[in-house]
Protein backbone atom coordinates (compact mmCIF):
# COMPACT_ATOMS: atom_id res chain seq x y z
CA UNK A 1 0.00 0.00 0.00
CA UNK A 2 2.75 2.45 0.95
CA UNK A 3 4.74 1.42 -2.15
CA UNK A 4 1.68 2.19 -4.35
CA UNK A 5 1.23 5.56 -2.68
CA UNK A 6 4.90 6.46 -3.17
CA UNK A 7 4.72 5.39 -6.83
CA UNK A 8 1.55 7.43 -7.36
CA UNK A 9 3.07 10.47 -5.62
CA UNK A 10 6.20 10.23 -7.79
CA UNK A 11 4.09 10.00 -10.94
CA UNK A 12 1.98 13.03 -9.92
CA UNK A 13 5.15 15.01 -9.21
CA UNK A 14 6.61 14.14 -12.64
CA UNK A 15 3.40 15.11 -14.44
CA UNK A 16 3.17 18.30 -12.42
CA UNK A 17 6.69 19.28 -13.44
CA UNK A 18 6.21 18.38 -17.09
CA UNK A 19 5.81 21.36 -19.37
CA UNK A 20 6.53 22.18 -22.96
CA UNK A 21 9.59 24.30 -23.48
CA UNK A 22 8.41 25.58 -26.86
CA UNK A 23 5.56 28.04 -27.15
CA UNK A 24 3.26 28.18 -30.13
CA UNK A 25 2.43 30.99 -32.52
CA UNK A 26 -0.74 32.61 -31.10
CA UNK A 27 -3.90 31.14 -32.59
CA UNK A 28 -2.08 28.08 -33.98
CA UNK A 29 -0.68 24.74 -32.93
CA UNK A 30 2.64 25.63 -34.58
CA UNK A 31 5.91 25.95 -32.68
CA UNK A 32 6.91 29.60 -32.40
CA UNK A 33 10.15 29.96 -34.38
CA UNK A 34 11.19 32.73 -36.76
CA UNK A 35 11.07 30.30 -39.70
CA UNK A 36 7.56 29.13 -38.79
CA UNK A 37 6.38 32.72 -38.37
CA UNK A 38 7.71 33.53 -41.84
CA UNK A 39 5.90 30.51 -43.31
CA UNK A 40 2.61 31.41 -41.57
CA UNK A 41 2.93 35.00 -42.89
CA UNK A 42 3.40 33.60 -46.41
CA UNK A 43 0.38 31.31 -46.10
CA UNK A 44 -1.70 34.19 -44.70
CA UNK A 45 -0.79 36.29 -47.77
CA UNK A 46 -1.96 33.33 -49.89
CA UNK A 47 -5.21 33.05 -47.89
CA UNK A 48 -5.99 36.74 -48.36
CA UNK A 49 -5.17 36.56 -52.09
CA UNK A 50 -7.69 33.70 -52.41
CA UNK A 51 -10.38 35.84 -50.75
CA UNK A 52 -9.56 38.72 -53.14
CA UNK A 53 -9.40 36.32 -56.13
CA UNK A 54 -5.98 37.84 -56.90
CA UNK A 55 -4.64 35.41 -59.49
CA UNK A 56 -1.52 37.51 -60.16
CA UNK A 57 -0.51 37.47 -56.49
CA UNK A 58 -1.16 33.73 -56.23
CA UNK A 59 0.94 32.90 -59.30
CA UNK A 60 3.72 35.13 -57.92
CA UNK A 61 3.68 32.99 -54.73
CA UNK A 62 4.14 29.75 -56.69
CA UNK A 63 7.45 28.05 -57.37
CA UNK A 64 8.37 27.19 -60.95
CA UNK A 65 8.40 23.64 -59.52
CA UNK A 66 4.69 23.87 -58.64
CA UNK A 67 2.77 20.66 -59.27
CA UNK A 68 -0.79 19.75 -58.32
CA UNK A 69 -2.15 16.23 -58.53
CA UNK A 70 -5.63 17.33 -57.36
CA UNK A 71 -5.75 14.38 -54.96
CA UNK A 72 -7.31 12.05 -57.51
CA UNK A 73 -5.99 8.76 -58.90
CA UNK A 74 -6.39 9.98 -62.49
CA UNK A 75 -3.62 12.10 -63.94
CA UNK A 76 -6.07 13.89 -66.22
CA UNK A 77 -6.59 16.75 -63.76
CA UNK A 78 -2.93 17.19 -62.76
CA UNK A 79 -1.22 20.46 -63.66
CA UNK A 80 1.98 22.39 -63.08
CA UNK A 81 3.14 25.98 -62.87
CA UNK A 82 2.45 26.60 -66.57
CA UNK A 83 -1.30 25.92 -66.13
CA UNK A 84 -1.70 27.41 -62.65
CA UNK A 85 -2.95 30.83 -63.86
CA UNK A 86 -5.51 29.19 -66.16
CA UNK A 87 -6.79 26.88 -63.40
CA UNK A 88 -7.09 29.72 -60.88
CA UNK A 89 -8.91 31.95 -63.36
CA UNK A 90 -11.34 29.12 -64.04
CA UNK A 91 -11.96 28.49 -60.34
CA UNK A 92 -12.51 32.17 -59.56
CA UNK A 93 -14.57 32.99 -62.64
CA UNK A 94 -17.91 32.04 -61.08
CA UNK A 95 -17.09 32.33 -57.36
CA UNK A 96 -18.03 35.39 -55.34
CA UNK A 97 -18.02 36.40 -51.68
CA UNK A 98 -15.17 34.05 -50.83
CA UNK A 99 -14.40 33.53 -47.14
CA UNK A 100 -11.31 31.37 -46.64
CA UNK A 101 -9.94 30.65 -43.18
CA UNK A 102 -7.31 28.23 -41.97
CA UNK A 103 -6.35 26.66 -38.70
CA UNK A 104 -2.64 25.87 -38.58
CA UNK A 105 -2.08 22.39 -37.16
CA UNK A 106 1.65 21.95 -37.71
CA UNK A 107 4.69 22.72 -39.80
CA UNK A 108 7.53 20.34 -40.56
CA UNK A 109 10.81 21.24 -42.29
CA UNK A 110 13.11 19.14 -44.43
CA UNK A 111 16.00 20.45 -46.58
CA UNK A 112 14.54 23.85 -47.53
CA UNK A 113 10.98 22.54 -47.83
CA UNK A 114 8.14 22.99 -45.40
CA UNK A 115 4.89 21.05 -45.08
CA UNK A 116 2.07 23.04 -43.52
CA UNK A 117 -0.89 21.06 -42.22
CA UNK A 118 -4.07 23.14 -42.18
CA UNK A 119 -7.77 22.74 -41.59
CA UNK A 120 -9.70 24.85 -44.08
CA UNK A 121 -13.10 26.38 -43.45
CA UNK A 122 -14.38 28.24 -46.49
CA UNK A 123 -17.55 29.48 -48.08
CA UNK A 124 -18.34 31.10 -51.41
CA UNK A 125 -21.28 31.99 -53.65
CA UNK A 126 -21.83 30.84 -57.22
CA UNK A 127 -24.40 32.08 -59.71
CA UNK A 128 -26.41 29.05 -60.91
CA UNK A 129 -29.56 28.56 -62.98
CA UNK A 130 -31.48 28.72 -59.68
CA UNK A 131 -29.82 32.00 -58.68
CA UNK A 132 -27.01 32.79 -56.29
CA UNK A 133 -26.12 29.72 -54.19
CA UNK A 134 -23.87 29.60 -51.15
CA UNK A 135 -21.48 26.69 -50.64
CA UNK A 136 -19.51 25.70 -47.55
CA UNK A 137 -16.32 23.65 -47.57
CA UNK A 138 -14.33 22.10 -44.77
CA UNK A 139 -11.19 20.20 -45.60
CA UNK A 140 -7.79 19.12 -44.38
CA UNK A 141 -4.90 20.08 -46.62
CA UNK A 142 -1.15 20.04 -46.70
CA UNK A 143 0.58 22.98 -48.32
CA UNK A 144 4.14 22.36 -49.47
CA UNK A 145 6.54 25.28 -49.78
CA UNK A 146 10.19 25.62 -50.69
CA UNK A 147 12.62 28.35 -49.79
CA UNK A 148 14.45 29.80 -52.78
CA UNK A 149 16.96 31.53 -50.51
CA UNK A 150 14.92 34.73 -50.29
CA UNK A 151 11.32 33.68 -49.68
CA UNK A 152 8.94 30.78 -49.31
CA UNK A 153 7.14 29.67 -52.51
CA UNK A 154 4.31 27.16 -52.92
CA UNK A 155 5.23 23.82 -54.51
CA UNK A 156 1.75 22.26 -54.09
CA UNK A 157 -1.55 22.64 -52.28
CA UNK A 158 -2.79 26.02 -53.53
Amino acid sequence: MIRSFIGLAAMVAMVGCAHTSASTIPGTKVEDTESNREIVRTVERYRLAVERKDVGALVAMASRNYWEDSGTPSGADDYGYDRLREVLLGQFQRADSIRYSMKYMGISHDHGRAKVDVLIDASYSVQTARGLERFDMRDQNQLVLENDGQRWLFVSGM
